[in-house]
């Protein structure tokens, strides 16, 4: 049976909360950034202090690796057939690829090595772009062909050789998590050097007592924000829109049923997840989402809107 996306068909917004929990115990451990530590800050309507448990371009990471099995180097089942872009060292073993890199399609390592079979077939798809207003349909339809998952993770093509390096989109599917109602956890412990105690502790030897902060919250939320008037405005036609929006909510079922482990002293549990816009509207679960999505790609593919291969394989040295 299809998923329903009726109620979407006019909305400009999907918006989903999901409830989280620690798995065990009461206590998380947020994430952290370089001279900062934690990212804590007072909750607006003054009810203590939230803290940010994940970011969003952490999310938007996490969101794709449960797409991707590494084990057989290529899409999870569901969405195999899907465009993407291959990387392999000088000895043809696989390095990376446009999925999970930080650049996504901009990737130095598609981009900047020596193999430019990837940048010159984009300069010369994108040429029309060089003067004038970017044309983002234009730019969708390629990005489609070359690299499906940009449409949802956003792009910015920052090379002067692309239209002067004014080639973006900003992302379709955006998510975060936050604690509220936050409070510290401090404890500690002693890394243990039962042969020297009293060692060099600046070479690793020694016993070294630490400090270590972790947090407890009343609750803890992951919020998800599908751009729908972003993905209709790609002007790709119904049944790319509806594979777009399908790929947005398995990543969204699939990271909330195996995603949640962030760290080892932050693995989080589903409680409920509510949809806040539009009303009434009710996500699918994940068997129904994967069960359509093979055989829209597979008639995407026919149609020729996929290109002449759904895999372009790039040589990188540097």
């Amino acid at each position: 049976m299809a998923v329903d996306l009726t109620l979407l068909a006019n909305e400009p917004r999907l918006l989903l909360e999901a409830r989280l929990r620690p798995i065990q115990g009461t206590r998380f451990q947020p994430t952290g950034f370089p001279n900062l530590g934690h990212a804590v800050y007072e909750s607006p309507n003054g009810t203590g202090q939230t803290v940010l448990v994940e970011s969003a371009q952490s999310m938007a990471n996490r969101l794709e690796t449960v797409c991707w099995d590494e084990v057989q180097d290529d899409w999870v089942e569901p969405l195999r057939g899907l465009p993407v872009i291959q990387v392999l060292d000088k000895d043809e073993k696989h390095l990376t690829n446009s999925l999970i890199e930080a650049h996504r399609l901009n990737s130095p390592y598609i981009l900047e090595g020596k193999d430019k079979s990837v940048l010159d077939m984009l300069k010369e798809r994108l040429a029309n772009l060089e003067q004038g207003r970017v044309d983002l349909r234009e730019l969708a339809k390629v990005l489609l062909e070359f690299d499906t998952n940009a449409l949802l993770h956003g792009v910015f093509l920052a090379k002067k050789e692309l239209a002067g390096g004014r080639l973006r989109l900003p992302r379709s599917l955006s998510a975060f998590v936050e604690a509220e109602g936050a409070k510290r956890a401090v404890s500690g412990g002693v890394k243990n050097d039962a042969v020297d105690p009293k060692g060099d502790t600046a070479r690793g030897f020694g016993n070294v007592p630490f400090a270590r902060d972790e947090w407890m919250a009343e609750r803890i939320t992951a919020y998800f924000n599908l751009d729908l008037r972003q993905i209709r405005a790609y002007g790709l036609g119904d049944r790319v829109e509806r594979l777009l929006v399908l790929l947005a909510l398995f990543k969204i079922r699939k990271f909330l049923a195996e995603g949640l482990r962030f760290r080892t002293a932050c693995d989080l549990d589903v409680v409920d997840v509510t949809v806040t816009r539009p009303s009434g509207f009710s996500l699918s679960e994940l068997a129904a989402i994967e069960a359509e999505i093979p055989g829209l790609v597979e008639r995407i593919g026919a149609a020729g809107l996929f290109g002449d291969t759904r895999v372009l394989t790039v040589t990188y040295e540097k």
